[in-house]
């Protein structure tokens, strides 16, 4: 049996003007700045003027450790979304921004699938409304600033040695992660090494996505620390003075953007850090925006529960004072399968034991979500090559860590397919159970922090990490950051450090490779095992497939 391709499901949607998707939460179009017929950003005024109402319930999605034979985490949230206006809700969802990288390499983009995606779905996944070409100009100009401060005379006294802003691209470029500028004598600076990160990983992206006004995003900009003197003095980003150009290039970035969904149900797009590299969450402006408009705010945090959900926790619910009411986990017959040791050739086969044999990930996640004080939810999405006696055996995985488990076919069948899903989870939401807690306190200390994230979520035995690193990280704490919440970078395939060790591993310790300290936006980024900022492409990257046909339509882009 043939499907439709994301594409050509997409390239039929039926699409209602955008004045229309804000006019279903009371916004006038006079406060949408429209990108075409079909997006449009929000206008400040409209947000500013909303903050008194009060908030709808929160509902956040997110998954187990992501296989090659895909969760649906994505296409769940707009499924979900749509489900809960089917049965009569006022939902909107609340979802990032897709970046080049994955979008070219191998992971693919950010708008769905199915018949459950957000459109215009080939905009959304390329420039979309450009707030990743803003973002990477406002990073590489304070690049250049600083270079720029050295050349003419260096009268802050940076020491070049000790500069840690990188610079940046959206896309995936290995060669790009260490290398050597300025070579070429007087004329072009101080030759140093740095190297580039992609955009979803600079801290101006997590900037954008934790400031709650123009106002708070120029002063976390200027607080962005950029390199330190020769007595190791830290030097800002205000400093250098590029703390108001770079809020300029971000003024319309900061608008988050409405779209919709296939069913024409609003959809705020905005934002996009990496889970597994950066905090992995959507902007804080735009969720805090839908949940005063929307009476349900369906938003999802990157990759696996044990990197984005704890980021969404422990960073944006504290930065933002926020709290969600259900999480709902996204799981997969397939999925399972892999985790249980089957290979992605043989899938499509039944094989119920493999399924029961990869259930401790799931259930060390319902754990560990359970561990925040919210109830919790798990949504079965469905494949047609899932037998009854598999769905069966994650129904069950789930009762025994004390969750119930809902097949979803929103896949194939849109809202339709997500009815129950949505009146369970709408009936948990209104219960007000939740006793939302982060995992640790501010004042604990940051190592502190640290290990707490490895062995309560990750369940490892240990932190390693040499006196270089505990010494800096004491430093931090002495100059006043040591309350700032952590951002662990770590693989997302598993829990551990090792992408290799599927399931839910125990044994292993969690090596710490590098700490930074983002104080504009305000958590310390703890780099573990080999995971790297600037990924690479993939040996046969998706750019090989995509091109333009004779119709002038986008091919090969999912």
């Amino acid at each position: 049996m043939s499907y439709k391709s994301d594409i050509e499901i997409a390239r039929e949607a039926k699409k209602r003007p955008i004045q229309e998707i804000g006019a279903k939460l009371g916004m006038d179009a006079d406060h949408l700045l429209p990108y075409g017929h079909d997006k449009a950003k929000i206008s400040q005024d409209f947000i500013d003027g909303v903050q008194g109402k009060k908030n709808g319930k929160l509902i956040l999605v997110t998954a187990i450790n992501p296989t090659p034979a895909g969760e649906g985490k994505t296409t769940t949230t707009v499924g979900l979304g749509d489900g809960l206006n089917r049965i009569g809700k006022r939902a909107a969802i609340c979802i990032r921004e897709a970046s080049l990288g994955p979008c070219f390499g191998m992971k693919g983009g950010a708008a769905g699938g199915g018949y459950a995606q957000v459109v215009p779905m080939e905009e959304m996944n390329l420039h979309f409304t450009g707030d990743f070409h803003a973002i990477t100009a406002a990073h590489n100009l304070l690049s250049a600033m600083i270079d720029n401060h050295i050349y003419w005379g260096n009268e802050l006294e940076i020491d070049e040695r000790r500069i840690v802003w990188r610079r940046v691209m959206d896309m995936n470029d290995r060669a790009l992660r260490d290398m050597v500028v300025g070579l070429g004598g007087v004329p072009n600076g101080f030759a140093r090494q740095t190297g580039f990160d992609i955009t979803v990983a600079s801290e101006v992206m997590a900037i954008l996505c934790l400031a709650r006004n123009l106002d708070d995003l120029k002063k976390r900009l200027g607080d962005i620390i950029v390199a330190y003197t020769r007595d190791r003095q830290p030097i800002y980003a205000r400093d250098i003075g590029a703390d108001g150009a770079m809020t300029v290039l971000l003024k319309d970035a900061m608008q988050p953007n409405l779209v919709q969904t296939l069913e024409n149900n609003p959809a705020f797009v905005h934002g996009g850090p990496f889970a597994n590299i950066a905090h992995g969450c959507n902007s804080v402006i735009a969720t805090t925006t839908a949940l005063k408009l929307a009476d349900y705010v369906v938003t999802e945090a990157g990759f696996g529960a044990d990197l984005g959900a704890e980021k969404f926790m422990n960073i944006k619910c504290r930065k933002a004072g926020i709290a969600p009411d259900v999480v709902v986990l996204v799981a997969t017959v397939r999925a399972m399968k892999m985790n249980g040791g089957v290979s992605k050739a043989d899938l499509d086969q039944e094989n119920v034991a493999a399924v029961a044999e990869g259930c401790p990930n799931l259930g060390r996640h319902i754990s560990n979500l359970k561990a925040f004080g919210v109830p919790v939810v798990v949504a079965i999405n469905h494949f047609v090559t899932d037998t009854d006696a598999e769905i069966q055996a994650i129904r069950d995985a789930a009762r025994a860590e004390g969750a119930e488990a809902i097949l979803c076919k929103h896949w194939a069948e849109g809202s339709a397919g997500t009815i129950e899903l949505a009146t369970r989870v709408a009936q948990l939401a209104d219960a007000g159970a939740a006793q939302f807690a982060p995992l640790y306190r501010d004042d604990m200390g940051l190592f502190e922090k640290i290990r707490t994230i490895a062995t309560r979520i990750y369940r490892a035995d240990d932190v390693l990490a040499d006196k270089k690193i505990r010494d800096q990280l004491r430093q931090w704490e002495d100059a006043g950051y040591g309350h700032l919440p952590i951002c662990m970078a770590k693989t997302q395939y598993s829990f551990s450090t090792d992408p290799n060790l599927r399931g839910a591993p125990t044994g292993h310790s969690v090596p710490i490779r590098e700490v930074r300290l983002s104080a504009g936006a305000g958590f310390v980024v703890v780099i573990c095992g080999e995971i790297m900022t600037m990924p690479g492409l993939p040996r046969k990257p998706a750019a090989l497939e995509i091109g333009l046909n004779e119709a002038g339509d986008v091919e090969g882009l999912f």
